[in-house]
């Protein structure tokens, strides 16, 4: 195999994985060669990826990278397109396209109202302002985004990404409905909970005290509870949506309360991420 000339190497692990061209660099010195050439490491780049570069200023370093560092900052360091409203990154095991759409580029329903909502600047944050729930009863979040923008072939999960305040109420016991689905298309609809696991069950057999409709207790690891990520929001998991190799529509993905009618507040929102289902 190493008598065959660098170039046919490399054109063989580009049809393997990232992991594998990692793997495969400790083969030898040719194998390394190879395996860190801009031939391999564009083939794990998306298709568009020079035209989603020309869309964000913040990309201007990357330019002069090799594809093999291009590739692995955009898995570690999300860049801002669409004039800053989504960020654009890579999943690092498969190379597939992860997005978040921004706060101020879902539909948040009295979201322009500063009674209901204010929009903040604070230094954790993706995007240049999040929004944070002053109070509603009526909680309603939207967000589109293109099948064409996302990779074909592949499983997607969306997931909202938020915090709670220290003061915020009427997430404690109180689900949300939440759905993904193509827009005029059939959607995976569920309920959730915003609060932590560990809150929630503390209260939850005084509140099946208080009301004969509640359904069982939740189990643990379901999904139905948020998650802490490394960046220190959390995320609770809206549904799954497959994209087609020949999809084109949009995706749209919902966060509601409406039916019961209790004030809620203190829910601050980044936006909502969608990237490969783990392990797809």
């Amino acid at each position: 195999m190493e008598l065959l000339p660098e170039g046919c190497i490399a054109n063989a692990i580009s049809f393997t994985t990232p992991r594998d061209a990692c793997r495969l660099s400790s083969v030898s010195t040719i194998f390394k060669l190879a395996a860190e050439s801009d031939a391999v490491w564009e083939s794990f780049l998306p298709p568009d990826y020079s035209t989603l570069l020309s869309s964000s200023s913040s990309s201007s370093s990357l330019r002069s990278s090799s594809k093999k560092e291009l590739y692995f900052s955009l898995c570690h360091n999300p860049i801002l397109i669409d004039e800053g409203k989504k960020s654009f990154s890579l999943d690092k095991q498969s190379g597939k396209k992860c997005y978040m759409i921004s706060a101020r580029d879902l539909l948040i329903v009295w979201g322009d109202t500063p009674t209901y909502w204010s929009w903040t600047s604070i230094p954790e944050a993706r995007f240049p302002e999040v929004a944070e729930l002053i109070c509603v009863c009526w909680l309603e979040i939207r967000g589109k985004i293109s099948t064409r923008s996302l990779s074909p072939g592949t499983l997607y999960t969306a997931y909202l990404v938020y915090k709670l305040t220290a003061g915020s109420f009427g997430f404690e016991y109180q689900p949300v409905v939440v759905s993904v689905g193509l827009v005029s298309g059939e959607s995976q609809t569920r309920t959730v909970y915003l609060e932590e696991e560990r809150g929630l069950r503390q209260g939850y057999h005084g509140l099946l005290n208080r009301s004969s409709s509640q359904a069982s207790t939740p189990k643990e690891n379901d999904g139905y509870f948020p998650k802490e990520r490394k960046d220190e929001w959390l995320e609770i998991e809206l549904g799954d949506f497959f994209n087609e190799e020949d999809e084109d529509g949009e995706l749209e993905m919902s966060v509601l309360e409406l039916a019961c009618g209790h004030w809620k507040c203190g829910l601050v929102i980044q936006g909502i991420e969608i990237r490969p289902k783990l392990g797809k």
